[in-house]
Formats: C-alpha cells, sequence, structure tokens
C-alpha cells in the first residue's frame, strides 16, 4: 500500500481548526522561486507548479524506469505546499545558504517583528517558493536524473528546479478552511495563542509564512479549501527572565 504523508505524519497536514505548536523535522523538497500573482492564468506561479509536478512524478514512477532508486518504496505524492512574502525581488532567500541574506529594506511583509500582514490588493508584489515534499530516500543523484529525466521525455527546460533542504523547526499551525483571502483571521488567532503560550513570532531571512493546500483549487469553492497556515516561532525572552527571577 503506498505511503501518505498526510495521513501518515498527520500532526504535519491534517491540524485541528484551533492553534497548536509543533515542531517540524528537516525535510528535502523540490522547488521553483518565483514572484506574481498566483491567479495570473499564464504566470510564473503556475508554470512553477508544473514544473515541480513534472519532477515529483518522474520520481514517484521511476520504479517503471531504467533507474532504481535505492530504498524506494510506493508513496503519494505529498500536497503543493509554498512559501509567501512580499517585498523586493532581492529579498528572495536561499534557504540552503545561511550567508544569502537580504537586505533590510528589502525583506517584505512576514519579515520580522510587528508584521501587519500580507496586502491582497496588491498580489502582484507576491515573492514565493513553491514546493513539494520528497522521500527522504531520493539523494541528490536521483534528483539530478529526475530533472535529466524530465527535460528529455517531456522537451521542457526544468532548470528553475531545484533540491534543498529546510528545518522548520518550532511553529504555530492551523488548519485554515476558506478562502486564501480571509487567512489573515487564523493567522491573528495563531499569534494569540503563541503569546498566551509564552512565544513570539520568530519570521525572519530563513524562517518564513508557509502554506500547505490540501484542496484542490480548481475544483472545490473557495469557502471549502482547507489550508495549513504555519509560522515559525521562539521562546519569549522576557518569559525566561521572569521565570529566572
Amino acid at each position: 500500500m503506498a505511503l501518505d504523508y498526510k495521513k501518515e505524519y498527520k500532526e504535519f497536514y491534517m491540524p485541528k481548526g484551533t492553534p497548536s505548536i509543533v515542531t517540524v523535522p528537516k525535510m528535502n523538497y523540490i522547488a521553483v522561486r518565483g514572484s506574481g500573482n498566483p491567479n495570473d492564468e499564464d504566470g510564473e506561479y503556475k508554470q512553477a507548479i508544473g514544473l515541480l509536478y513534472g519532477i515529483a512524478f518522474t520520481i514517484k514512477m521511476s520504479k517503471k524506469s531504467n533507474r532504481q532508486i535505492d530504498g524506494y518504496f510506493d508513496y503519494v505524492v505529498p500536497p503543493l505546499e509554498g512559501f509567501w512574502w512580499q517585498g523586493a525581488a532581492s529579498a528572495k532567500p536561499n534557504l540552503n545558504a545561511a550567508t544569502d541574506m537580504p537586505p533590510t529594506e528589502g525583506r517584505g511583509r512576514f519579515l520580522g517583528e510587528g508584521v501587519s500582514g500580507i496586502d491582497y490588493d496588491h498580489k502582484e508584489d507576491f515573492q514565493w517558493i513553491s514546493v513539494i515534499r520528497l522521500p527522504d530516500f531520493v539523494s541528490k543523484e536521483d534528483f539530478e536524473w529526475a530533472v535529466r529525466e524530465a527535460t528529455a521525455k517531456k522537451k521542457q527546460d526544468f532548470s528553475k528546479v531545484e533540491l534543498f533542504t529546510y528545518d522548520e523547526g518550532l511553529c504555530v499551525q492551523c488548519m485554515h478552511i476558506g478562502s486564501y483571502d480571509d487567512e489573515p483571521a487564523t493567522v491573528e488567532a495563531m499569534h494569540r495563542f503563541m503569546e498566551e503560550q509564552g512565544y513570539v513570532l520568530d519570521i525572519t531571512d530563513q524562517r518564513m509564512h508557509h502554506e500547505i493546500y490540501l484542496s484542490d483549487a480548481r475544483k472545490v469553492a473557495p469557502e471549502k479549501l482547507k489550508t495549513v497556515v504555519r509560522h515559525p516561532i521562539r521562546k519569549n525572552s522576557d518569559d525566561t527572565v521572569k521565570v529566572m527571577r
């Protein structure tokens, strides 16, 4: 029976509709970076999704190719995910390189303390890293093979696709049901909860606003969409000082 990550790891993919604290382990992803309104019919975002799934299914179906990946097991391709912010194009973080830091003035909303949120009236300013989780058995060599294989078979340029490892760590998360534009209410509830539990928001150049899409927006009504919303947090140092006293 194929492993379904959503069912096997419910704590990461199926949280309740009330905020909770979770520690997310290091994971490997297929990733494509870009910018612009995700709703644009021929925009960069929709092209990125096509690239991601092209590689994801090439790896999944490698069992029927001449590439026998060591440790391979059958699995359901995990859901589409994304990291989002608004700001200058130079603010795109390199999740693999702590030295690749964007300038302070380039850091967009959802980057730093006191963030007011996303401006949904200006989706053309969105910056994003769209990702799909990879099984742990996929090595760098396997990934590079998949890129070459997809390029040859689909006659398409997959040069924007990259492999990276992201260690998300301590986060607050919640299942959001409804339109993506209505997420601010869920985010507000998450932030209230984390503060009550003694945490503060820890969105930085390396730790970002994260969404996991459990519904197909092409087939599901906006008010029924299920999206996991996740924000990185850390312990409130002020609370630590009070305890020590």
